[in-house]
């Protein structure tokens, strides 16, 4: 198997339906018990063989760097190169890869999306990539509301994106946001332009050439859509159930190492206490996240809010979350 030895996790969203909480990070970089959920993304990748990244940047790019150090242009990620390519006007998945296509070079490479919180077979994905030719190979699941990838199921080749070809009877399948492409994608896309990589798939089904998808049903995914989602996948992983095949089973911090927590509060559910935040004695959480530098107020007694340091969001149970 030709493992990829490069990957462009896109960087560059706006998360407009996590807003507000994404007024202060970008989604890729919001916590998840006080990991940047981006990171995930990279960890996974490092246990498939990933040895370098390209992440493009749009909003506030200044917080990948406060994260996760390094420069504005480059950084390095446990042993592993990360460039960073700012894209002052956004240029969606399409542009975002013709962008880069000096830094990804004449190999093939794995796209990751940085929102996604997964662990799937990416193995599975690549060994099929490998065997069929394919200009690119989706990752697919057959569960979810969004199920717009239409694929033959006898040869995994795809007929139809979004409903932008029309013409395929063939099942459909939610795409993961985890894809690989050939070199040959770049020759596709056009150069200066604003655009998403699902209509250039689209034509290229139309002209005959090779797209196609692997289902992968294995494993742990999840779109982390609304601020309620987001709390839920809190809610999820505390009960300790779900586990990470890339990460150390003692990953999971609810407290950071640079928070203060005061004798006497309580801190309940799934609660996570960012670094930087002093949590009075006289405070009591439950089910909610407090990002790093954040204040909690004397005498609070918060259930389901979010706390950035900017806004104070209170989720709302009624309207659901995964």
């Amino acid at each position: 198997m030709n493992t990829p030895t490069c990957a462009f996790v896109l960087g560059a969203g706006l998360g407009t339906r996590l807003r507000p909480l994404t007024n202060k990070l970008p989604k890729p970089l919001v916590p998840i018990f006080n990991k940047p959920l981006a990171t995930f993304a990279l960890d996974h990748l490092i246990a498939t063989g990933i040895k370098r990244f390209v992440i493009n940047t749009h909003h506030r790019p200044e917080a990948y760097t406060s994260l996760l150090g390094g420069t504005q242009s480059r950084t390095d990620y446990r042993g592993h190169a990360v460039e960073f390519l700012h894209e002052p006007v956004l240029l969606e998945t399409g542009g975002g890869i013709k962008n880069a296509q000096d830094l990804l070079g004449d190999e093939t490479f794995i796209i990751y999306n940085g929102d996604v919180l997964a662990d799937i077979p990416l193995h599975r994905l690549i060994e099929a990539h490998g065997r069929s030719g394919n200009i690119a190979t989706l990752a697919l699941r057959t569960g979810g509301a969004e199920r717009r990838i239409q694929s033959d199921p006898a040869t995994g080749a795809i007929t139809d994106l979004r409903g932008l070809i029309g013409s395929s009877s063939d099942p459909s399948f939610l795409f993961t946001g985890i894809s690989i492409f050939s070199p040959e994608i770049h020759s596709h896309i056009p150069k200066n332009e604003v655009i998403s990589i699902i209509p250039v798939l689209a034509n290229l089904v139309r002209k005959g050439a090779p797209v196609g998808g692997v289902i992968l049903d294995e494993g742990l995914w999840f779109d982390i859509g609304t601020p309620n989602a987001y709390l839920e996948i809190h809610k999820l992983l505390s009960k300790g159930i779900h586990t990470f095949s890339y990460l150390p089973e003692n990953w999971l911090q609810p407290v950071s190492l640079g928070a203060t927590i005061a004798t006497g509060a309580q801190l309940l559910g799934c609660t996570s206490i960012g670094a930087g935040v002093r949590v009075p004695s006289s405070a009591r959480l439950n089910d909610s996240i407090v990002w790093n530098g954040a204040s909690v107020p004397t005498d609070s007694d918060l259930s389901r809010v979010i706390l950035t340091g900017e806004i104070t969001h209170y989720c709302n149970p009624l309207e659901g979350g995964l």
